[in-house]
């Protein structure tokens, strides 16, 4: 009859957790901080097909590194759980700490009770009505959450690009300004002998919380407006890629957005089932 070998509880944890820390720095890097005019989110992304960053809900984001398969699952389950609470309540009782506190939750399970945990690192934003009153949490493979003060980096050299940000990032930057440092801080590690590396527009993933806008506030910055956010335009990509918008009269209906970011996902679901 075969042994079993024993190893004690605080072994297996270690190797859980050494597993998933060398998973997660094997990522590309994302950077998120808050500026003046929302939440921004950029993420070192070479696949035009997997999101790193996306909605959540109307004020709420997500950006993720580690394994994709990983991390889209928990974001899922993030966007059923924030519709049902915002269809059953309301959807200002949908909020980004709840969120977090639901997938810390998840996370610690599977850290704990299956043999191999997710190799992933989390932020969930949630954009207020100035910088102050952002909200960037971080979430581990383990199930810890930390709340951020304005600015985060995970994936990669994350100790490296943070003290980066710490020395660059202003709560006043408009969005050019914030693009700008946050592409430095992830050009600076990854260099050849060290040194500091141009990031194509083409490799980046680039999506903003905006706080001027009514009911669902998360956009993508793509093609030329985010093009001419590198070079160091001014007031480029401020406006969504349809154009200028008429600034509206906040009403009641204004706040219930017809769409969410479950019936974008649904939406997708068909029109690839459709093509295939």
């Amino acid at each position: 009859m075969a042994m079993q070998f024993y190893a004690s509880p605080e072994q297996i944890m270690r190797d859980r957790s050494e597993l998933a820390r060398k998973g997660i720095a094997r990522g590309r890097s994302a950077v998120v901080l808050s500026y003046e005019g929302g939440v921004l989110f950029v993420a070192e992304n070479l696949s035009s097909a997997l999101h790193k960053v996306s909605e959540i809900y109307d004020r709420i984001g997500f950006a993720a590194v580690g394994r994709y398969n990983e991390f889209e699952n928990l974001r899922r389950a993030g966007v059923r759980m924030a519709d049902l609470n915002g269809l059953s309540y309301d959807r200002r009782d949908v909020t980004g700490r709840a969120l977090a506190n639901a997938f810390a939750q998840t996370l610690g399970a599977i850290f704990t009770e299956q043999s191999k945990p997710f190799e992933v690192e989390i932020c969930v934003a949630e954009v207020g009505a100035t910088p102050d009153d952002d909200e960037l949490y971080r979430l581990t493979y383990d199930g810890s959450v930390n709340d951020e003060p304005g600015r985060m980096a995970m994936g990669g050299q994350a100790e490296a690009i943070t003290g980066v940000l710490k020395s660059e990032h202003r709560p006043d930057m408009s969005l050019g300004e914030a693009v700008q440092v946050a592409v430095r801080a992830l050009g600076s590690v990854g260099g050849e002998g060290g040194a500091a590396r141009t990031i194509a527009a083409n490799q980046l993933e680039v999506a903003v919380l905006d706080r001027r806008r009514i009911g669902r506030t998360f956009r993508r910055i793509t093609g030329a407006a985010l093009t001419s956010l590198l070079d160091g335009g001014a007031g480029t990509g401020e406006e969504p890629a349809g154009g200028p918008q008429t600034p509206t009269v906040p009403t009641e209906e204004a706040h219930k957005p017809t769409t969410s970011a479950a019936s974008a996902d649904l939406e997708r679901r068909d029109s690839d089932e459709a093509g295939s």
